[in-house]
């Protein structure tokens, strides 16, 4: 069976090169691309911490984050710490689970965040201590799926979701494109990426946590 990842880059190359360190063979093509947006810095006074739900929010954010590095940043994961800190920003809160656990996390401590964050981006309910401003300063672009994909999915195939908005374009280009649902196996980095494909599909699972590395772990399995 084949493996497909079809996030955008540079996360794209990051899934093939741990993939391939655990001896799995994932073919690449993107189906979408990150565009940064203009947005304006807001009034800072009073915000305590930088809200990070991915990495795309720090490598498309533009000259304004020189403006932010004092700020400690909630990250929702360890990749996205990972590039944050990379970017000479430091780290107070890795999270597990999605950003909405890593905001209630925060305690009963008074905090104002803000949030950095792309067009299409999964709504938080802070708690009544907690405010979070939010910004918009990227947006996902999608493509049409590449010819070469389309051989690969009238075959057996199994695809990699990283996010919930690529999975239900990926849904919509199989039926745009008549592909039969039931010979496309899905990987999904979580329960509300692998709902937004809907159903009909070979074989659908989702990761036990929402990382890729408990991805690919899932890959593996349902490759035997």
């Amino acid at each position: 069976m084949q493996i497909v990842a079809i996030r955008p880059e540079p996360g794209l190359a990051t899934t093939i090169g741990a993939a391939r360190e655990l001896g799995i063979e994932v073919t690449g093509y993107p189906v979408s691309r990150i565009a940064p947006l203009d947005w304006t810095l807001p009034e800072l006074a009073g915000i305590d911490a930088l809200l990070i739900g991915g990495a795309n929010a720090l490598r498309y954010g533009g000259p304004q984050l020189r403006h932010l590095r004092h700020l400690p940043v909630l990250a929702v994961g360890k990749a996205t710490a990972q590039v944050a800190e990379s970017q000479g920003f430091s780290v107070e809160k890795v999270g597990e689970g999605g950003l909405q656990h890593v905001v209630d996390s925060l305690g009963t401590q008074p905090r104002h965040l803000l949030r950095l964050a792309g067009e299409a981006h999964v709504p938080l309910t802070p708690t009544a201590n907690i405010t979070i401003a939010t910004e918009i300063v990227y947006r996902v672009e999608h493509l049409p799926l590449p010819q070469a994909l389309q051989e690969n999915l009238a075959a057996q195939c199994l695809v990699l979701l990283h996010s919930a908005g690529s999975a239900m374009h990926f849904a919509c280009e199989c039926d745009r494109l008549g592909l039969d649902r039931a010979r496309i196996s899905l990987a999904a980095l979580g329960p509300r990426i692998l709902a937004a494909a809907g159903e009909g599909w070979r074989m659908a699972k989702s990761a036990h946590r929402p990382d890729e590395a408990a991805l690919l772990a899932l890959t593996k399995d349902m490759c035997h």
